[in-house]
């Protein structure tokens, strides 16, 4: 057996290992994607219920609140409607509500490492 005939043998070997869990290294590669796609999906929604329960605390009407989600690419479009009686408490004076909400979506977009934008509907 010549040097060359023992490399491709060892590269064969090396393409065959399989991890513990039996995932070959491309079947880990996936497995790692779709789970980030899952955290930022979990990560979409528990902004997306942050925003509902905020908007419902100062409604008068929390029945009428709703967010609905937008995928704009490298960013997530949350627009929150409310009941038109409600929209002065939920954007607030001066809108000091709506950019506190603002404030505490980009803190959970960065550590989920996303971007958002909230827009009232």
């Amino acid at each position: 057996m010549t040097e060359r005939e023992g490399d491709a043998i060892i590269d064969e070997v090396d393409d065959d290992i399989q991890d513990a869990d039996g995932l070959d290294v491309d079947d880990r590669d996936i497995a790692r994607d779709v789970d980030d796609l899952d955290d930022e999906a979990s990560a979409t929604a528990s902004m997306r219920e942050m925003i509902v329960y905020i908007a419902r605390a100062l409604a008068s009407n929390p029945d009428a609140v709703s967010v609905t989600e937008e995928d704009g690419g490298d960013r997530i479009y949350l627009h929150l409607s409310v009941d038109d009686q409600d929209k002065g408490k939920v954007i607030g004076r001066d809108g000091r509500v709506a950019q506190s909400m603002r404030s505490l979506l980009r803190v959970a977009a960065v550590k989920a490492g996303t971007r958002v934008s909230l827009e009232i509907d």
